[in-house]
C-alpha cells in the first residue's frame, strides 16, 4: 500500500520510490496518471488498472499474482491508498489468505488540509464523500450534528455550492474551512460561515478542484431540567408550530426529533 503525492510530485518517501521500483507490478487507478510519477523518478513497471467499477473482478487476478509470489504495490491517484478510494475487498482478502500487507505512509489530502485548518485536531470524523443526493446528504448530517468532533468530508467542485447550502440548513452557521488544490500552485484554503463561503464561491467565473470541506463542532446541548412536555407546550404557546417545537427541543436537549416524540407518549 504506497502513498503517492496529492499534487507536488515531490511529496514523496525514497523508500515509496525504491519499493516502486522493486515490485513486479503496480496496481493503479488511472494508469497514463500514475505514468507520469513513474516517468518523473524514472521508474519502469508494468502497471493494471484498479478502480471503483472493476474491484471485483480486478481483485481476483491480484490474488492469483500474490499467491503466486509476486510483489504488488497499491497506489491511488493521490494520496494513501483506501482513503476514500478502492482497495478494501483486495486488503481484506488478502489478509484472509496469509498474504502479508505493508503500508508505506505519505501523503493524505484530509490529512494535509486539517492540519492547516486552524479547527480542532485533538477528535475528528473523517467522512470520505458526502452523498450526491441532497435528500441523503441532509439525512447524514442531521445524524453527526450532535458529535462533538470536528467533521471533514471530501466534496466535488460541482456540487460544494449544494453542500454548503446543506450544511447552514442542518449544522447551522458553524465555522467552515475549505481546502483546495493542496500542495499545488493554487493551493488555497477559505474560511468563513457556509453563508460566507458560498457566496464567495458565486462570485467566481468556474469552481475548479475537489474540496476538503472542514466544520467545526457545534456547541454542546445547554442542560435545561424544564420537563420535555412542558418545554414543547412552552414553544407552541409561543406560536411555534407543535413539529417544529419537537424539532428545537430535540436540537436543545442534544436528542433526536423521534427520541423526543417517544419520550411524550410515554409519559
Amino acid at each position: 500500500m504506497v502513498a503517492t503525492p496529492i499534487g507536488n510530485l515531490e511529496d514523496i518517501s525514497p523508500r515509496a520510490v525504491r519499493i516502486l521500483g522493486e515490485v513486479d507490478l503496480i496496481a493503479c487507478e488511472d494508469t497514463r496518471h500514475t505514468r507520469k510519477l513513474l516517468d518523473r523518478y524514472s521508474i519502469s513497471k508494468p502497471l493494471i488498472s484498479y478502480h471503483e467499477h472493476n474491484e471485483q473482478p480486478r481483485s481476483a487476478e491480484l490474488l492469483a499474482d500474490l499467491q503466486a509470489g509476486k510483489n504488488i504495490a497499491l497506489v491511488s491517484d493521490a494520496g494513501t491508498p483506501l482513503i476514500a478510494d478502492p482497495g478494501y475487498r483486495l486488503v481484506e482478502q488478502a489478509r484472509q489468505r496469509g498474504i502479508v500487507v505493508v503500508p508505506l505512509p505519505g501523503p493524505c489530502a484530509f490529512i494535509a488540509a486539517l492540519s492547516a485548518s486552524g479547527l480542532p485536531t485533538d477528535s475528528f470524523l473523517f467522512h470520505g464523500f458526502l452523498p450526491p443526493k441532497q435528500g441523503q446528504r441532509r439525512k447524514l448530517l442531521e445524524e453527526l450534528k450532535t458529535l462533538e468532533v470536528t467533521l471533514v468530508f471530501y466534496e466535488a467542485p460541482h456540487r460544494i455550492l449544494e453542500t454548503l447550502e446543506d450544511i447552514a440548513a442542518t449544522l447551522g452557521e458553524r465555522r467552515v474551512v475549505l481546502a483546495r488544490e493542496l500542495t499545488k500552485i493554487h493551493e488555497e484554503f477559505l474560511r468563513g460561515t457556509p453563508g460566507e463561503l458560498r457566496a464567495a464561491l458565486v462570485e467566481r467565473p468556474s469552481i475548479k478542484g475537489e474540496f476538503t470541506v472542514m466544520v467545526a463542532r457545534g456547541e454542546l446541548p445547554t442542560s435545561d431540567d424544564t420537563p420535555l412536555d412542558a418545554a414543547v407546550e412552552k414553544l407552541i404557546e409561543s406560536g411555534i408550530p407543535r413539529m417544529e417545537a419537537l424539532k428545537t427541543v430535540a436540537r436543545q436537549r442534544g436528542l433526536s426529533k423521534r427520541d423526543v416524540y417517544k419520550k411524550l407518549h410515554q409519559d
